[in-house]
């Protein structure tokens, strides 16, 4: 064998081996998703996350048929359940979101009824079997069947919408293409791409998706681009950038629905963008990429599918940039009145709410403040609603952090909305999921409208009740206007009392 001949045989193999390391570490995420996403709600939900995990891994486990495999071969196998009541198509969840998530939500109700009744010393062998053999037993032969049936007919339906003439389906579903990845209910739209490439040998959803996710990245793009906000930029700009790639996530949840405005120009854009792909039958021969490297799946139309993100790109870009505008600072105006012999002027006046520069938050619990990693709510855990101080309280006197007045205290006593004398609108929020306890363990100290000063005390809490109900008793204060204050600092986790300082506002 000549020396050529051995060189062209050893790139022949790197480039195999790279490929298949490549493709390998690329699907890992997708491959075993439900297991992650069970993992997660176990988290949110209140149950043991291993246990939700293990709920995932039956969903996708081996002996069942992989669900990407049902469009080409046809469901192979089937199971009778309930001692011969009916009969169960033996498939995996793959692509799957909504079975899973009501799975573990079902885990974790199951968990917290036994832990209530399971004497303590059966509790750790008892509970975690029974509760995996129910949930997975019920799972498969319940819940998954009614939940994909419910997404098999949305499918159907965007199908259908697919076929409408003169782009009118292709229209709507790229406009309501974002929507739907709030939901997670595109995890499922893989099932479309696989049976449009065996049906026509191209799947026509795969560009209206690129339409979608470049537009978003446009309408983040624009606010980037116009926000004189140093935050908000250095937040928009790379999440564009990730949308353009296909990873739309950061631009949706970290800059669009926040401001919203920008989130409908992108749905618009998307929109545009999937129309013109449905009336020059844009096709692309794979699926898994979308964003800029899509075209890598549409060389036999790479014209068009240029042209496609360009109308995206610009409508999107364009509506979003005139209709985005940075929050004003809150002011009311005053008419003042001169009177100087007989000659009336009046001026208008601009009052600011308040003039404090800087304003100091004390803890309103006492306890242990912790990282919001260790906060079993993703919504809280990632600041969605604005910044966020989590402790785990000691005792059950929730204290006003500052002086102020109670905007809004709930009925249940779970929650109070306080403003601050420097404008700051924040939410004490005591315990994870426990308005679902109806005002149980909780006495209100304060009403509407009320003004509280500093260590006042707004709540009081049963934190044994609330914990014997299944619930954790975390509590967090969040800054829900974090955007109009120019910084906004956060102690480190640390042993806190309610005069220790945990939140610095500076306008």
């Amino acid at each position: 064998m000549s020396v050529e001949v051995r060189t062209l045989h050893l790139q022949h193999i790197v480039q195999r081996d790279c490929v298949l390391s490549l493709q390998t570490i690329r699907n890992i995420a997708y491959t075993f998703l439900q297991i992650l996403i069970a993992f997660s709600a176990a988290k949110a939900f209140g149950a043991n996350q291993y246990l939700g995990a293990v709920i995932g891994m039956i969903m996708i486990h081996p002996s069942l048929q992989n669900a990407y495999t049902v469009a080409t071969e046809g469901v192979q196998q089937t199971q009778s359940v309930f001692f011969g009541l009916f009969k169960i198509d033996m498939v995996g969840y793959q692509g799957h979101v909504i079975p899973v998530i009501i799975a573990v939500w079902i885990l974790a109700v199951i968990e917290k009824k036994l832990h209530k009744i399971v004497p303590e010393v059966l509790d750790l062998f008892v509970t975690p079997l029974v509760s995996v053999f129910v949930t997975g037993y019920l799972t498969l032969s319940i819940v998954g069947p009614i939940f994909v049936w419910a997404e098999n007919a949305i499918l159907g339906a965007i199908q259908w919408m697919l076929t409408l003439p003169l782009g009118i389906g292709s229209l709507i579903m790229g406009s309501l293409y974002a929507p739907t990845v709030v939901t997670g209910i595109h995890q499922m739209y893989t099932a479309i791409d696989i049976g449009q490439i065996a049906k026509y040998g191209v799947t026509y959803w795969l560009p209206l998706a690129s339409a979608a996710n470049v537009a978003q990245g446009a309408a983040a793009l624009a606010v980037g681009i116009k926000s004189k906000d140093k935050k908000i930029k250095s937040l928009a700009l790379p999440s564009s950038l990730s949308a353009f790639m296909g990873i739309t996530e950061p631009a949706i949840f970290g800059v669009n629905l926040r401001f919203f405005k920008p989130f409908i120009a992108g749905c618009i854009g998307g929109g545009c963008g999937a129309l013109y792909a449905s009336l020059v039958h844009l096709g692309a021969k794979g699926t898994g990429v979308t964003g800029i490297f899509g075209i890598l799946l549409c060389l036999n139309q790479p014209l068009q599918y240029l042209i496609e993100m360009v109308i995206a790109v610009g409508v999107a870009f364009a509506i979003s940039f005139v209709i985005y505008k940075d929050a004003e600072p809150k002011a009311v105006t005053a008419d003042v009145t001169e009177t100087t012999g007989t000659t009336e002027t009046v001026e208008n006046i601009e009052i600011a709410d308040n003039n404090k520069a800087e304003e100091t938050l004390t803890s309103p619990v006492n306890g242990t403040q912790i990282s919001l990693s260790e906060v079993a709510d993703e919504t809280f855990a990632s600041e969605m609603l604005g910044t966020t101080v989590a402790v785990e309280p000691a005792d059950g006197k929730i204290v006003a952090p500052c002086d102020g007045e109670v905007s809004n205290i709930f009925e249940t006593g779970h929650a109070v909305c306080i403003t601050t004398e420097s404008g700051g609108e924040l939410l004490i929020h005591i315990g994870i999921d426990t308005v679902k306890m109806d005002g149980k363990g909780f006495t209100k100290k304060v009403s509407d409208g009320d003004k509280v000063h500093a260590r006042d005390i707004l709540v009081e809490a049963n934190l044994e009740e609330i914990k014997n109900a299944g619930y954790q008793t975390t509590t967090m204060m969040i800054l829900t206007n974090t955007d109009e204050f120019g910084n906004v600092t956060k102690a480190e986790p640390a042993e806190v009392k309610t005069t220790s300082k945990v939140m610095t506002l500076t306008k």
